[in-house]
């Protein structure tokens, strides 16, 4: 008989030590201090993450964040796994099932999460639980190795360099897309001091910015003003954030299939496509 409760109180080496049994099968996969970092960075809340015990074995589990997203306060999937050998018991569903009064019940009016587009039992699942999608995701993958930077800068009228997050408050209109919740700067802000900004300015205004978090090789954000593209300015902040990059390879998770601007802008760096996801969005109120 399986037991459902919440995670709060349970050591993180027992939480770490279930995430990398349930995605063994992975290539890859994220060491204790990465973990961390990710579920600190999505908004872990132990107290609201929920999992299926065995004999006091956690055996299936869903972490989940807390926080506002497009205005709504939302749960976030940080991560959901069974272990091999229990899988095929649908516990990941009663989990979920279990767990959706709990959330309720502290305010929450949405659940939020992304699901690879090549794994369709998963999104038949998510939709038989009355989960929709609210958009398509690219995600761009390459190591550094690999890479083969594009030559092209921006001229002299612009200056590059690093600037502080609170230069990025009145950017957001140039945005092509909203950021997704791991992208958000409500989650970049969680731990704003792992992250490097770089800016682009004309005339000392900022026309253009990219995010990394060098640690990981993950690219945040990128945009760009629209009076100010295909001049270079794109491939300058670029190729400074592969500077700063500590990792051995360059991601760039969540970008929206509508923004051709940053699909081109990696394609000439050798940052490649490597697969799709399905934001879905699961209204509990």
């Amino acid at each position: 008989m399986f037991e459902i409760k919440s995670l709060i109180g349970f050591e993180f080496s027992s939480l770490f030590e279930a995430f990398a049994r349930a995605f063994a099968e992975y290539e890859i996969q994220p060491d204790k201090t990465e973990l961390a970092k990710m579920l600190h960075r999505r908004g872990f809340v132990p107290e609201l993450s929920f999992g299926a015990f065995d004999n006091g074995v956690l055996v299936s589990f869903t972490f989940n964040g807390i926080g506002t997203y497009n205005g709504v306060k939302t749960a976030y999937d940080t991560g959901t796994g069974t272990i091999k050998e229990y899988r095929g018991q649908g516990l990941a569903s009663k989990v979920f099932n279990e767990s959706i009064p709990f959330l309720i019940k502290t305010g929450i009016e949405q659940y939020l999460l992304e699901v690879l587009q090549h794994n369709t039992s998963a999104v038949s699942v998510y939709k038989k639980q009355g989960f929709e999608v609210t958009r398509e995701f690219n995600y761009f993958v390459q190591q550094v190795k690999d890479l083969t930077p594009y030559s092209k800068s921006a001229n002299k009228d612009y200056s590059i360099s690093e600037i502080s997050l609170k230069d990025l408050d009145d950017f957001t209109g140039c945005w092509d897309f909203a950021p997704s919740w791991q992208n958000s700067f409500e989650a970049i802000n969680r731990k704003a001091e792992d992250f490097v900004v770089i800016g682009a300015k004309k005339d000392n205004t900022l026309v253009g910015y990219g995010i990394i978090e060098p640690s990981t090789g993950d690219i945040t954000q990128i945009a760009i003003n629209r009076n100010h593209r295909g001049n270079g300015v794109g491939n300058s902040i670029l190729k400074e954030l592969i500077k700063r990059n500590n990792y051995i390879s360059i991601k760039l998770i969540n970008s929206d299939i509508s923004c051709d601007a940053i699909t081109n802008l990696l394609a000439k760096n050798g940052i490649l496509l490597k697969g799709k996801q399905f934001e879905m969005v699961k209204k509990l109120i």
